[in-house]
């Protein structure tokens, strides 16, 4: 499982941008720069409460969303499509992490929310036409 997960994760250490997807009186979507966090296996992200997909994730914090690399080469085409939880940051941590990403936030005294994944699948073509490697965050009671 832990070398499924590095594998993820090296391809969401490549790049900056999700696409997140939420539910609420109707569906929507937004784009966010994001820093990961590998100890939690989370994304950090700012966003404002006022926004629509933050409204929605006041009433459900079940989110859904993908990064992907943008290629119109069939055998480049990578990308992860995500499954988690949305919350609010309050981790000095987490906020170091999105900080140290993008140093210019800091004079913007952003809102800080963690993406906390649950499950995840990867198209990796570069690895063979269509595959596949998926990953489930194991849940202990």
């Amino acid at each position: 499982m832990r070398d499924t997960l590095e594998k993820i994760e090296r391809f969401i250490d490549h790049h900056h941008l999700l696409t997140l997807a939420t539910q609420g009186e109707a569906l929507w979507c937004c784009s966010l720069f994001y820093a990961y966090d590998p100890e939690e296996v989370a994304f950090i992200v700012a966003s404002d409460p006022q926004t629509e997909h933050m409204g929605n994730v006041a009433d459900h914090p079940d989110v859904a969303g993908t990064v992907a690399l943008e290629t119109k080469t069939v055998g480049k085409i990578q990308g992860i499509q995500f499954a988690g939880e949305m919350s609010r940051s309050v981790d000095r941590r987490e906020r170091e992490l999105y900080l140290q990403a993008y140093p210019y936030a800091r004079i913007m005294d952003p809102i800080l929310w963690r993406i906390r994944i649950h499950r995840c699948k990867m198209t990796d073509n570069t690895l063979g036409f269509g595959k596949k490697i998926m990953w489930r965050r194991e849940f202990s009671d």
